[in-house]
């Protein structure tokens, strides 16, 4: 049983698993779908004014997965080839007993004896870091990556509308301690957080850490216009070359995310670019939500809906069919666009229901 109070409905879940079929998930375009974004939930303690509205409502009880629910299917999409898995939320380390959740998952990481996965991961805001970093490592996972747009604490109260910056530098450098290699994620924000690169540059490679800058995306209403702050990272990218050296690398993470070597540091950079440099040709990603709810893309609303054939008592064969159907309608991209005369966001839901 997990800890949220719901038991398994049938031992047969979780024993004779078949060997997992790695071609077994493939688009109509011909990429192979071997990366899977689970979002285990659609709460988060901080309110990040680019991610949503101050005043969110969140999703009721029942309509979100169990940690037994979400296990299965996650086992499911390992079945059928997925080899690199990532949790998500919202903030999924404030979902009650998720480390359960993830240490059954672990046990599907071949470095562990498992069979499947190559790589579990993380995306985290940080705030719960430091008393998780250790059970996250004892898991199998190897690296996560923690959002963090700024190094100012004032600036860092701002975008998160509640947080405190000590709180994730100590989650990081847990994480650190615990052997965890961390990635920062920062979101650019023209005007807010745009003259801190430099800074965020060198202090990742005084720690050991790879960054990571992001384009703000059209997804769910906010409480400001996205216009505002809405940066381009070939900007960014020409201005950080005044000051450093990146240097052209073939290293990928199977993410969206272009990287550069830092020569100065030795660490790398990456730029997820959705906005000006669609990356869509080769996705080989797709994205569970909180809900059951699969995105075949970040930015299409088109989704097939797993928990009513899970919840009426689908077997594995079901389950694993209506997956693959869901695969045949991958679009090629996505249909992203930030513009004034657009005053709605192009995906109305907010990226914490989707998972990032």
């Amino acid at each position: 049983m997990y800890g949220d109070g719901r038991s398994r409905e049938g031992d047969e879940h979780c024993i004779a698993h078949p060997a997992p079929d790695h071609a077994a998930m493939i688009d109509p375009f011909g990429r192979a779908i071997t990366y899977l974004r689970v979002s285990v939930t659609d709460r988060c303690d901080l309110r990040c004014t680019y991610c949503m509205a101050e005043d969110m409502t969140f999703l009721p009880k029942r309509d979100v997965l169990t940690l037994e629910e979400l296990d299965r299917l996650c086992r499911v999409f390992i079945e059928l080839g997925v080899r690199k898995l990532r949790l998500t939320g919202g903030e999924p380390l404030v979902r009650r007993d998720v480390m359960q959740l993830i240490s059954r998952l672990g046990q599907h990481l071949e470095h562990r004896g498992g069979q499947g996965l190559e790589e579990l991961t993380l995306t985290t805001n940080g705030t719960q870091l430091a008393r998780h970093a250790e059970a996250l490592a004892a898991a199998g996972m190897r690296r996560i990556n923690v959002s963090l747009d700024t190094l100012d604490p004032e600036i860092f109260r701002s975008i998160t509308r509640r947080g405190q910056l000590e709180t994730v530098l100590d989650g990081i450098f847990a994480a650190r301690a615990a052997g965890l290699a961390v990635k920062i994620n920062a979101v650019a924000l023209k005007g807010l957080n745009d003259h801190e690169f430099d800074r965020m540059l060198g202090w990742c490679g005084e720690h050991g850490f790879d960054l990571c800058l992001i384009e703000t995306m059209p997804m769910g209403e906010i409480d400001e216009d996205r216009t505002d702050r809405y940066l381009p990272l070939s900007l960014l990218r020409a201005r950080l070359r005044e000051h450093w050296t990146l240097q052209e690398t073939d290293y990928r993470t199977g993410g969206p995310a272009r990287y550069f070597t830092v020569r100065e540091t030795g660490r790398r950079i990456g730029f997820i670019t959705p906005m000006t440099h669609n990356f869509c040709e080769s996705c080989n990603r797709v994205r569970l939500t909180c809900t059951g709810t699969l995105y075949m893309c970040l930015g299409q609303d088109d989704a097939a809906d797993l928990r009513r054939p899970l919840r009426e008592g689908a077997d594995d064969a079901a389950l694993r069919q209506a997956v693959q159907e869901a695969i045949t309608r991958k679009p090629k991209g996505h249909d992203f666009i930030i513009d004034r005369r657009t005053h709605t966001p192009s995906v109305g839901r907010h990226m914490s229901v989707t998972g990032g």
